[in-house]
């Protein structure tokens, strides 16, 4: 049985490779998307360091849960998933992942990595392979990585695996945001469920993010924007398919 749940988008500033002080706006984050009775906060793409593909090496994780004792220990103590960018390791390449961190409620982390590369990402990173999608309060969600919702097969298979609702960590620029747009507006469309757009907004890897913060009901037609790049958090509440939508 599915119940409402309320998804929290985080519009963040990140400090180019400093991941102490980005934890730390995630952590106030992440407590304020919890006094707004958040079940899952989203964060952008590689937020913990910032959209820095030359440090990625430096800055990768180990997929250990120590290297994320304060994020799951938010997690557990807010009550909430918190869902983090952050370049990982990984055994079969030399090259880190453009990853995310998954920290439940329960103590458990989870990682997912991007499989599918902007050109340029390659010389610096590696592929993931799998797809990832978790349950929350009955509503199973899937989780996409930039460049992972400009092909069409991805939703496919998160679709296929009868997903509620496709949520995005990316980062894009002002001139990529018109066509973007359009085209989670047409996966939200074509497989009638919400999708939702978590977006950076400071400079970050020579691009200028937008923001814009951005929630598409099932029928592709956009609920709310932040329409700014501003920090702050768009709370999405998902009833079923439909979807109401605050700004902070």
């Amino acid at each position: 049985m599915r119940s409402d749940i309320i998804i929290s988008l985080a519009q963040v500033p990140v400090a180019k490779g400093d991941v102490v002080k980005n934890l730390s706006s995630h952590l106030a984050m992440i407590e304020q998307s919890s006094s707004f009775g958040a079940d899952v906060v989203l964060f952008p793409e590689l937020s913990l360091t910032g959209y820095e593909l030359e440090l990625v090496q430096e800055l990768a994780f180990s997929q250990e849960p120590l290297n994320f004792a304060e994020l799951s220990q938010a997690s557990v103590k807010h009550n909430l998933i918190v869902i983090a960018g952050c370049p990982l390791k990984t055994e079969s390449s030399i090259k880190p992942t453009i990853g995310a961190v998954i920290c439940f409620p329960n103590g458990t982390i989870d990682f997912y990595s991007k499989q599918y590369l902007h050109d340029g990402e390659e010389k610096y990173c590696s592929p993931g392979s799998e797809d990832y999608l978790f349950n929350v309060k009955g509503n199973l969600i899937g989780l996409a990585i930039c460049a992972d919702f400009s092909y069409p097969e991805h939703s496919f298979r998160v679709a296929e695996r009868d997903a509620d609702v496709y949520i995005a960590s990316v980062l894009i620029s002002d001139s990529g945001f018109e066509a973007d747009a359009k085209i989670l507006s047409n996966i939200a469309f074509t497989h009638k469920f919400p999708v939702l757009l978590s977006n950076h907004i400071s400079p970050t890897g020579g691009w200028v993010a937008c923001g814009n913060d951005t929630v598409w009901d099932a029928s592709g037609q956009v609920v709310l924007s932040s329409e700014s790049k501003e920090q702050c958090l768009v709370l999405c509440t998902i009833t079923g398919h439909e979807v109401s939508v605050a700004k902070t």
